[in-house]
């Protein structure tokens, strides 16, 4: 949503996790014909055992066709609602988190690009914190950007924080630290030399929640959802998703920070690992809570 390209969302026959996500190899490990390897291999003359063959990964099992139109079918009712349906948009939300992405740890481990771009934003604010804003742009060789407005820093930190555009999931990483640009101000957010750790919080919060939402807007397919005509009825829609998907990060940032008060940079990603899974964990949760109101 906002200014996101919707797309019609992706097959039902897409895999659950793309294998880019975690390094396949994706190559043929098939023996070459012709070499003295394979079940059906001559024994060697010497008597030795045969080197054994090539352990093949297993093909991965097709995702269930219809995984999506659960959750598509109640977000196109909470839509149609203009905003007023709460069970449909957290049944939505539930259906997506445990149907369409497969539970919590996959719905996290969709979220790729944005992972990695968070992590990137969180430690370049907790280095400024410890360093000082002119050192973490020196450190990036961006030190002109010193003293310049907090948005033009960050859009000058665009290609640092999110490098690449050229797939669906770097884009919806891009998307969503363009959209927390936008908010700063909004958020009260204009001074980085003055950041408070609650204010690295709430700008992490920020795009965390923005990921996440173009996520699930894009898998659901927002083409073939059909929005309200009035305006503000759409923009209640979306505002409620928002809200609704700020509130589950939240509280796992919360939890996250209560668990990791003395956060270091070595730990950074994983920190924020942990928290996009505990996200998508707590709006199932919220999901389920809010349909059954």
């Amino acid at each position: 949503m906002g200014t996101s390209t919707a797309y019609g969302g992706p097959g039902g026959g897409t895999p659950l996790i793309p294998s880019w996500l975690g390094g396949a190899d994706g190559g043929d490990s098939a023996t070459p014909a012709g070499t003295d390897s394979g079940p059906d291999a001559p024994l060697p003359s010497d008597g030795t055992t045969p080197p054994l063959p090539p352990i093949r990964p297993p093909i991965p099992a097709p995702a269930y066709p219809q995984r999506f139109s659960g959750a598509r079918n109640s977000f196109t009712r909470f839509a149609g609602s203009g905003g007023s349906d709460r069970a449909n948009l957290g049944r939505s939300v539930s259906r997506y988190v445990s149907t369409s992405a497969g539970g919590a740890r996959q719905a996290a481990q969709r979220m790729g690009a944005s992972r990695g771009a968070g992590a990137r934003l969180l430690g370049f604010l907790a280095d400024a914190q410890a360093r000082g804003v002119r050192e973490a742009l020196r450190s990036l060789d961006l030190e002109s950007l010193a003293g310049r407005p907090i948005t033009e820093i960050f859009v000058g930190l665009a290609d640092y924080i999110c490098p690449g555009a050229g797939t669906v999931d770097e884009g919806i990483a891009r998307e969503a630290y363009i959209e927390t640009i936008v908010e700063l101000a909004s958020e009260g957010l204009t001074d980085l030399t003055t950041f408070t750790p609650d204010q690295m919080q709430t700008v992490f919060e920020l795009y965390a929640t923005h990921a996440i939402e173009t996520r699930i807007c894009n898998d659901i397919g927002t083409k073939v959802v059909m929005m309200p005509a009035d305006v503000q009825a759409a923009y209640r829609v979306e505002q409620q998703l928002r809200d609704f998907i700020r509130g589950g990060v939240s509280d796992a940032l919360t939890r996250a920070r209560s668990e990791s008060p003395n956060l270091t940079l070595d730990r950074i990603q994983s920190f924020v690992d942990t928290v996009y899974e505990s996200a998508f964990a707590i709006l199932q949760t919220l999901g389920d809570a809010e349909a059954t109101k």
